[in-house]
C-alpha cells in the first residue's frame, strides 16, 4: 500500500511541473487585468493615468501568455480628453489586432474620461452602486484680478497676438475669451460623443440626456444602455471562461523613491485634485 501511494506521488511530482512546458498540453484560458485607478493626466505624475505610462503595461497585458481577453478594472473620475483618448485608442489598436475581446468593469465611478476608457470594451459591467456617465467637458479656473488690485499688485503683460493671454486669471473675464473657450469645449464634447455613439451604438438609449454631463448609478445605467449589466470581473470572467481561468494583474507600480523629495508636494496637489473629483460625483 505505502509503495502504490509513493509510486502516485512521485509521478504527481513530476508531471506537474511538465505540464508547464509540454506544449500539447491544453492550459486554463488566460486572462490579463488592467487596473485603471484614478484621475487622467498627461505628464510624469506616478499616481496619474496617462497614455505614456500605461503603453508598456498595456502592451504586456496583450502580448504575454496569449490571452483568451483583457478585462479593465476601472475606478476614475475621469480627466484629460486628449489622454482618455490615446489609451482607450491603444487598447482598441491592440484588441483588433491580436483579435483580443475586451470587458470592462467598472467599480466606484467610470465618469466623464473615466467612462471613455470603459467604452474601449466591447461589453461595459457595473456595480449595482457604480456610478458612470458624465459624458461633458469641463473647463475650471479662479480669477485674481480683484485681490490683486486690493493689495497694490500691478499686472503687466506684453503679447504679440490679440489673444496669447486668453483667460489670463489676473485679469477680468473678457466675453471674447468665454465665447472662444465655450467653442473650444463644444469641439472636444462632439468628439466625446462621437465615441460613445461608435462603441455603444443601438445600445444606447434615445434621448438627449445621455450626453449633458449628467451621471447615473448602477442598473440606470444599464437601462439607458451605457452599460450591459450588472456584474463583477472574477465571476464573470468564469462564466465566460471556465472556473479555471487565470487572472493575470496588470497595474502601474510607483518607484519607491519617488515617494521622497519634491514628488511629495506634486503628489500631494495631485491628491487634492483627484479628491475633488470623487467628490463632485458624492464619492
Amino acid at each position: 500500500m505505502r509503495a502504490a501511494l509513493l509510486v502516485q506521488w512521485r509521478r504527481a511530482l513530476y508531471i506537474t511541473p511538465m505540464k508547464r512546458w509540454i506544449p500539447f498540453i491544453k492550459k486554463p484560458p488566460l486572462v490579463s487585468v488592467i487596473r485603471l485607478n484614478g484621475m487622467i493626466a498627461a505628464g510624469a505624475r506616478p499616481a496619474a493615468l496617462n497614455d505614456a505610462g500605461l503603453a508598456p503595461l498595456i502592451e504586456k497585458a496583450f502580448r504575454r501568455g496569449r490571452p483568451a481577453a483583457v478585462a479593465l478594472a476601472i475606478n476614475s473620475p475621469g480627466g484629460s480628453p486628449v489622454q482618455s483618448s490615446l489609451i482607450a485608442g491603444r487598447i482598441r489598436r491592440l484588441s483588433e489586432e491580436r483579435k483580443i475581446p475586451v470587458y470592462s468593469f467598472v467599480e466606484d465611478v467610470a465618469a466623464s474620461g473615466g467612462y471613455w476608457l470603459a467604452t474601449a470594451g466591447e461589453e461595459i459591467w457595473v456595480d449595482r452602486s457604480s456610478i458612470i456617465g458624465s459624458i461633458g467637458v469641463l473647463s475650471a479656473g479662479f480669477g485674481f484680478n480683484e485681490f490683486i488690485a486690493r493689495h497694490g499688485v500691478e499686472r503687466r503683460v506684453h503679447t504679440a497676438g490679440k489673444s496669447k493671454s486668453m483667460l489670463d486669471p489676473f485679469q477680468p473675464e473678457k466675453p471674447a475669451d468665454v465665447k472662444r473657450l465655450n467653442a473650444i469645449l463644444h469641439q472636444i464634447h462632439e468628439t466625446f460623443i462621437e465615441q460613445v455613439k461608435e462603441r455603444r451604438g443601438a445600445r444606447l438609449a434615445e434621448t438627449q440626456a445621455l450626453f449633458t454631463g449628467e451621471f447615473w448609478v448602477g442598473q440606470k445605467g444599464v437601462e439607458l444602455g451605457l452599460a450591459d449589466g450588472i456584474g463583477h470581473l472574477v465571476p464573470k470572467m468564469k462564466e465566460r471562461f471556465g472556473d479555471k481561468v487565470r487572472l493575470v494583474p496588470y497595474a502601474q507600480k510607483r518607484p519607491f523613491l519617488q515617494r521622497f523629495g519634491g514628488r511629495i508636494v506634486d503628489d500631494a496637489l495631485h491628491g487634492l485634485e483627484e479628491r475633488a473629483a470623487f467628490a463632485r460625483l458624492g464619492l
